[in-house]
């Protein structure tokens, strides 16, 4: 595998200062015509000023978001992208479990598929604050199991002919659930840094998503992933490794979170990631000047890099 073969996405400006429907349709449009492959979302529906829990993605554990940020919706927010695009997929980085009610979600995703055409990427993970959970009325204890439970229970919905479930946290009558997602299996990319997370990924994932960590230690926890999945009598090799980064031309984020500096400091990067074997990178740009400066700062790089 070589710097060619790696899919690149990059994120959708559906939160901070320019929230929009034009500068979103703009976005996402200008995305598929410079050859993006995917468009993702974030999640978060509101939380507290006063956090306790511990952010992952900062050395200090610190979350610098506040609370009266704009934030569309994840879900809602990739249906109206669905609607003004054509060809690229739609990703969650990744949609919390725990936040939702699992049978009306997975009728929102569904949806999202159906209306899409198969353009869906469920990237899915179990949260980090349990204080936003707290605000929404979302149990947090045994939040892990749950979420297992969870996508035991979209695999039942997405797949059988009359989906039931009987599990410690939830049951399901026989039930009709039409129309099922166009793909099938439907990607589902899990997120997290834990052993739990891996065998997640392993027993109900078609990939793994990792977010702002160095390479080297992505690789060690797709490795993880891989040993969990064969004991499962699942095929490694199948399995995609995806990795979210900063896209950084300005040389401010930290160095091993970033794809940053020159176009030829950017290639060597490409060239380590596809060394790794990560397939899929999605770009987070940080740029001065707005959404339309990290708009642009895509295209070059999709253009020139």
């Amino acid at each position: 595998m070589d710097a060619s073969d790696i899919e690149w996405g990059a994120h959708l400006p559906h939160l901070g200062r320019q929230v929009d429907a034009a500068t979103l349709t703009d976005f996402a449009r200008r995305l598929e015509r410079a050859g993006c492959a995917s468009a993702w979302v974030s999640d978060h529906v509101c939380w507290p000023r006063d956090i306790v829990s511990r952010y992952p993605y900062t050395d200090d554990g610190s979350f610098g978001p506040t609370p009266d940020m704009a934030w569309l919706d994840p879900i809602g927010t990739q249906l109206y992208v669905a609607a003004v695009t054509t060809t690229i997929k739609l990703g969650f980085s990744v949609l919390i479990l725990p936040y939702r009610q699992p049978v009306a979600t997975a009728k929102q995703l569904a949806t999202l598929d159906v209306l899409s055409n198969g353009r869906l990427i469920l990237g899915a993970g179990v949260g980090w604050m349990a204080e936003e959970a707290a605000v929404l009325g979302m149990p947090w204890d045994h939040r892990g199991s749950r979420a297992d439970e969870q996508l035991a229970l979209f695999t039942s919905l997405f797949n059988d002919d009359e989906p039931q479930f009987d599990g410690r946290f939830y049951q399901l009558p026989a039930v009709g659930f039409e129309p099922k997602p166009v793909q099938r299996p439907l990607p589902v990319w899990i997120g997290g840094s834990s052993p739990a997370a891996f065998k997640r990924a392993a027993r109900f994932g078609t990939g793994f998503h990792a977010a702002f960590q160095p390479v080297q230690e992505v690789v060690e926890e797709f490795e993880q992933v891989k040993s969990a999945a064969q004991a499962l009598g699942r095929d490694p090799e199948a399995l995609t490794l995806s990795l979210r980064l900063f896209l950084d031309p300005a040389g401010v984020m930290e160095p091993a979170k970033s794809i940053a500096g020159s176009a030829d400091d950017m290639r060597r990067r490409m060239d380590e990631l596809a060394a790794a074997g990560i397939r899929h990178v999605v770009l987070d740009p940080v740029a001065r000047g707005g959404v339309n400066a990290r708009l642009e700062s895509i295209e070059a790089f999709m253009a020139l890099v």
